[in-house]
């Protein structure tokens, strides 16, 4: 009769211990792209959306840039701190504005 040794034939291939953490940072790493740049032009259309946003008390789609990767998040402009150049949302989170990349409505 056929008796199967389950997990126990597997073992020496786990033998690496934190193998597989050094592989998916080295797929993050290798995936990270170099923060675009914007034109003049978009820049004005942003900044006119952020008024409008503002004004009109919209939700709006913000792509932005962090760590090689743009990320996308949906959420209220609560106010823009001038100062520090950062964007806070309803949420509580701080953009800095340099690394808005898009905003939608």
């Amino acid at each position: 009769m056929y008796k199967d040794r389950g997990i126990i034939k597997w073992a020496p291939f786990d033998a690496l211990a934190g193998f597989d953490a050094v592989i998916s940072k080295m797929i993050y790493d290798k995936n990270k792209i170099k923060k675009p740049e914007l034109t003049e032009d978009r820049l004005y259309q942003m900044d006119i959306l952020i008024k409008d946003a503002i004004r009109k008390d919209m939700e709006l789609e913000i792509s932005y840039f962090t760590d090689g990767y743009i990320k996308t998040i949906y959420d209220k402009i609560l106010k823009i701190d001038i100062y520090s150049k950062t964007i806070i949302l309803v949420s509580n989170i701080k953009l800095n504005i340099s690394d808005i990349m898009n905003l939608e409505i």
